[in-house]
């Protein structure tokens, strides 16, 4: 078996992977690892708290590492702070890094990219199927999670604190990706398969924050997401 570690989002696609790779005999997962906001200490671009990703952790039974990232931070910055954690990952003798991405190839080739160049290599579990399949087999196989943020250019405050089932997915405008591959909505799941109990979690008050364009050729623009807290 393949020692790696699972990039963990706490959301839907990243759960259905780890389904995956849990019930297959390639892959001894020795650690899940995600990002966080180092100042409000939350899932970057998600925005769910600390706590619930800690309580996902532990009813996954699977140890969790975490990177704390600036609230402003480059990318400059994240590739070293990345370079610092897969050159000890390597050191523990694991070889591959997992994520549930599906279709992106430019977010593809940059993990490995980064990977290449510590020696290490990614694996992609969930590549190439349709995103309407993937989608309908995470609510077949009993998953529940909540939607927790959505980019304002593609959805509006009414679709985030919804449970991410089918008649959400109906309800998405033309063109969004039943999965938000784009980014056009993130989830948290709360309860399936790969937990040994379900998180219980309650959806908060609504907030809309606006981040710098991350694209230099946007200066002065801004990206508007909407937030539904947790609690």
């Amino acid at each position: 078996m393949n020692k790696a570690f699972f990039n963990w989002s706490g959301g839907k696609d990243s759960a259905l992977c780890l389904l995956h790779v849990l019930t297959g005999k390639n892959w001894d997962i020795r650690f899940l690892f995600t990002t966080l906001n180092g100042e409000n200490k939350r899932i970057s671009m998600h925005g769910v708290p600390e706590i619930l990703l800690e309580k996902q952790a532990e009813s996954i039974n699977l140890p969790l590492k975490k990177l704390y990232l600036p609230h402003k931070t480059t990318m400059k910055t994240y590739n070293l702070k990345m370079k610092s954690i897969l050159s000890q990952t390597k050191s523990e003798g694991i070889t591959h890094a997992i994520f549930g991405d599906i279709f992106l190839e430019d977010i593809r080739q940059y993990r490995e990219q980064q990977l290449s160049r510590a020696g290490l290599k990614a694996a992609f579990p969930l590549w190439g199927q349709k995103t309407k399949s993937v989608a309908q087999t995470f609510i077949d196989k009993g998953f529940k999670a909540i939607v927790v943020s959505a980019d304002s250019r593609w959805l509006d405050q009414s679709f985030v604190g919804r449970i991410y089932n089918k008649q959400f997915i109906n309800d998405l405008p033309r063109g969004v990706d039943p999965c938000g591959e784009n980014g056009e909505f993130h989830t948290f799941v709360f309860d399936g398969p790969v937990f040994s109990k379900p998180i219980p979690v309650n959806p908060g008050k609504i907030i809309y924050q606006e981040y710098p364009h991350p694209k230099q050729n946007h200066p002065g623009s801004c990206l508007g997401f909407w937030f539904c807290d947790l609690n």
